[in-house]
């Protein structure tokens, strides 16, 4: 069975139900933890009483720096969202590791942003160098990936969409809020992983509902193709794309053919002058709630809750 481990400032914890018992370790970074797996085992075999979770505050079980990839358009929901066609080639983009946030830290939106989306992400933790080249079988993937997280790869569209401009878009501090658990798995729990179901809403209303069925490129094949060009080490995160539901949708195929014509300043204003009436874009005093977790709880990567606000 799966362990979920919390970071405190005070440290590593086991969280066993609603109690969480510390790790004996010197671990400081996610990729020590994951080299003291022995330490992990004997606090979850302890026995001790533990703290009360709701006691601790977490941090990003993901320490940084670290290397942050993302997938880009891999759920078949988010392609027909996208107005996607046919065959989607995979595709990977970085984001700054300083973007990365706790699970309970706000969203600030930047004074410069309008249109800010959310997409949750199941993160992939590697537990081991990945090298370039590296061809990675279902069976193989225990002994690359360590663990998962709950991400939300938080996006300012207007800058994505204008400057074609990912790395900037997805990068803004708190633009990666990660946990609050990281789910260490077992050889076993791998075979469970189609059954996890994201879901994200936003002040209550659910916005996002899929499960990993509904991917494209499952997390075999993804670093495989990523080890094409990129190495990974123990403790870096791959965000694996996000289903439908986003607030960002393609516009209907006779707006998108007369946008086409129009000069790029001209259609940008057009578009989101209409996206100005979504009210699914991210506002502050908004709270994004989101989990993932298989139906029968075997693999539970806990409750990710992040307010918004507005840059100072």
């Amino acid at each position: 069975m799966s362990t979920n481990v919390l970071r405190t400032a005070d440290g590593w914890w086991v969280v066993l139900g609603d109690r969480a018992v510390p790790v004996d370790t010197k671990a400081v970074t996610t990729a020590e933890l994951l080299a003291d797996r022995p330490a992990v085992r004997e606090a979850a075999a302890s026995g001790e009483p533990g703290t009360p979770v709701v006691d601790l505050v977490a941090l990003s079980p993901v320490t940084t720096p670290c290397r942050v990839v993302a997938q880009m358009v891999n759920y078949r929901s988010h392609a027909r969202d996208s107005g996607f066609k046919g065959d989607i080639p995979p595709a990977f983009f970085r984001k700054a590791s300083g973007s990365v946030s706790g699970p309970g830290d706000a969203v600030v939106r930047p004074s410069h942003v309008k249109f800010l989306d959310y997409e949750i992400e199941l993160g992939l933790v590697m537990g081991a160098p990945l090298p370039v080249g590296t061809v990675v079988e279902e069976g193989d993937l225990p002994s690359y990936v360590a663990g998962l997280v709950i991400t939300n790869d938080v996006s300012a569209r207007e800058v994505q969409l204008t400057k074609t401009q990912f790395y900037e878009s997805k990068s803004y501090p708190t633009f990666t809020p990660t946990g609050p658990h990281l789910t260490l798995l077992e050889p076993e729990d791998f075979t469970h992983l189609l059954d996890l179901r994201l879901k994200l809403s936003v002040n209550g209303e659910l916005r996002q509902d899929r499960t990993l069925a509904d991917m494209i490129v499952r997390p075999a094949k993804a670093l495989t193709l990523l080890a094409r060009f990129q190495t990974l080490d123990a403790g870096d995160l791959l965000l694996t794309g996000t289903p439908g539901g986003t607030a960002l949708k393609a516009p209907p195929k006779a707006v998108e053919k007369i946008g086409a014509l129009l000069p790029p300043a001209v259609k940008w204003k057009a578009f989101f002058k209409s996206q100005a009436k979504n009210p699914h874009y991210l506002n502050p005093g908004d709270v994004i709630t989101a989990t993932i977790a298989t139906p029968d709880g075997r693999i539970d990567l806990g409750e990710q809750r992040t307010p918004v606000a507005a840059a100072n």
